[in-house]
């Protein structure tokens, strides 16, 4: 069995070293293949880690009617404390709008001396258990009586949402693309193995070998490189996350909350490992399938 397993490696290194052209391309075509693949994976997934959490950081703030007085303001409010799933709310009046405007304003405050009186509404800001809660509660709120108006994030977080979708859509199309080249080269590479060496093979099986042990090192050698490509993609992407991830914290913008490199490019490594070790069997399986034919 050692010696079995010992000849089926020995034959599958001797052939890729035989077609060294073409299994480096074949190589290099896995490789771009699983790059672009593992750049979309992370794009893809931190869109939806952001909307996420910035869906989950959202709160709903209630604009109320200029003219309510403050017996009707503080019968909004108890009609807000009965919605159920909030967990707090806050009552800002006109002049604490004003002064946190003029705050957020900075040095560009002094445009608000030129408006008379104050145009801002009092409001109560409001945070719920979960989002589907947040989203449930907005209609019935913006329905009481003396509210003005009701706004919160989910325009921000639907848009996205949209972004993540379009990302997946493009990055289907071209992995597609990319796995079809990348069983094109494999199986090419494969059988121009499998025709430089058909006279061996026809040797072999008139002693009596097996179409399982004649294909074994063919299988081996797509296996090798689907491995060998998307390891090297593996490591382009991973150190490459990582060097994104510093840019980022070094340009002060700690607060985007992108996804931790563990566990998430642990995953994604394996991810491309299998995918680019399925790819190189399959190329191998169908090439030796059409062409195999001894």
């Amino acid at each position: 069995m050692f010696s079995t397993t010992r000849y089926f490696w020995r034959e599958t290194f001797r052939s890729l070293f035989r077609n060294s052209f073409m299994s480096l391309a074949s190589i290099l075509t896995v490789t771009l293949s699983m790059f672009i693949l593992g750049m979309f994976v992370c794009v893809v997934t931190n869109i939806d880690h952001m909307a996420t959490y910035l869906e989950s950081q959202v709160e709903m703030t209630v604009y109320l009617d200029d003219n309510l007085s403050t017996s009707q303001v503080m019968n909004v409010g108890s009609q807000i404390k009965k919605m159920p799933g909030l967990t707090k709310i806050t009552f800002t009046n006109k002049d604490q709008a004003m002064v946190k405007f003029r705050e957020e304003l900075g040095d560009q405050a002094s445009i608000l001396n030129a408006v008379s009186g104050n145009p801002l509404p009092a409001s109560y800001a409001l945070s719920f258990d979960s989002p589907e809660q947040l989203k449930a509660s907005a209609q019935s709120v913006a329905k009481i009586q003396g509210v003005e108006s009701v706004q919160y994030g989910q325009d921000i977080i639907e848009q996205l949402y949209k972004a993540a979708q379009f990302v997946r859509i493009a990055g289907v199309i071209i992995i597609v693309f990319l796995a079809g080249a990348e069983l094109f080269i494999i199986s090419n590479t494969i059988r121009l193995t499998v025709f430089a060496r058909r006279k061996e093979i026809q040797i072999m099986k008139y002693v009596g070998a097996t179409n399982g042990f004649i294909r074994w090192p063919f299988i081996n050698e797509g296996l090798v490189i689907g491995l060998v490509g998307s390891g090297i993609a593996s490591g382009l992407v991973y150190y490459g996350y990582q060097l994104a991830l510093k840019q980022i914290t070094e340009a002060g913008l700690v607060f985007i909350p992108f996804m931790k490199t563990y566990p998430f490019m642990m995953y994604t490594v394996l991810a491309l490992l299998g995918s680019g070790a399925f790819i190189g069997i399959l190329g191998s399986a169908i090439s030796l399938r059409k062409y195999m034919k001894v």
